[in-house]
């Protein structure tokens, strides 16, 4: 079962017309562009609204303070990340295994790495939040889409392809986490990512029917 979003840090409305779809989407931009000049701590609703061209009223019909603004950032940026693994998924459905692999793995790192100002600043600013329900339903997506990837690979069948999945996603992110936290250079992370796909292969090879 999913968690429940906090009630405090859920948005206040979500916008209908396109006009006030443009007015959130230049607040949720500017709180990210404060975020990565100072963090936290320099982020309050005041900075975002001036920075955005809006007034503090119109940011509060929104959301209800610089929490909910970070959860609501937050929630766009897996959005994000989700939506570049399931584009993945699709272009590699009927694959080997090894294009799989290999998609799979750029796709992810990609969407982490590409920007990783913005990556930092969010694991950072999160910390305190319970981003529970995000992450349940970001792994709801990911999981049902690499599912659907392994289920159509001509190399092999496999007998709890929700383990595996579960095991090959796991490897994959935690590892690309833990190259990001470690700073690596852009030579040194395109290594550790080869390596990566090189493992998962194996992994799937060896829990392979056949």
């Amino acid at each position: 079962m999913n968690a429940e979003p906090p009630r405090h840090l859920i948005p206040r409305k979500t916008p209908r017309q396109a006009r006030s779809e443009v007015t959130r989407d230049a607040i949720l931009e500017a709180a990210v562009h404060i975020l990565l000049d100072g963090g936290m701590q320099r982020l309050t609703t005041k900075r975002v609204a001036d920075r955005a061209g809006v007034s503090v009223g119109s940011l509060y019909q929104y959301f209800q303070n610089k929490r909910a603004l970070v959860y609501a950032v937050n929630g766009h940026y897996l959005d994000c990340v989700a939506v570049a693994v399931e584009v993945a998924c699709e272009q590699h459905r009927g694959a080997s295994l090894d294009r799989m692999v290999d998609g799979l793995v750029e796709a992810y790192s990609r969407a982490k790495l590409d920007n990783p100002a913005i990556t930092r600043a969010l694991y950072r600013s999160v910390a305190e939040l319970d981003i529970q329900s995000q992450v349940d339903a970001f792994s709801e997506r990911v999981d049902a889409a690499s599912r659907s990837m392994l289920e159509s690979t001509p190399d092999a069948s496999f007998d709890d392809i929700d383990l595996v999945n579960t095991t090959l996603l796991s490897a994959i992110f935690g590892t690309i986490r833990s190259a990001f936290d470690r700073g690596l250079g852009t030579e040194e992370a395109a290594a550790v990512h080869r390596e990566l796909s090189r493992m998962c292969l194996a992994y799937l090879r060896s829990v392979a029917r056949g």
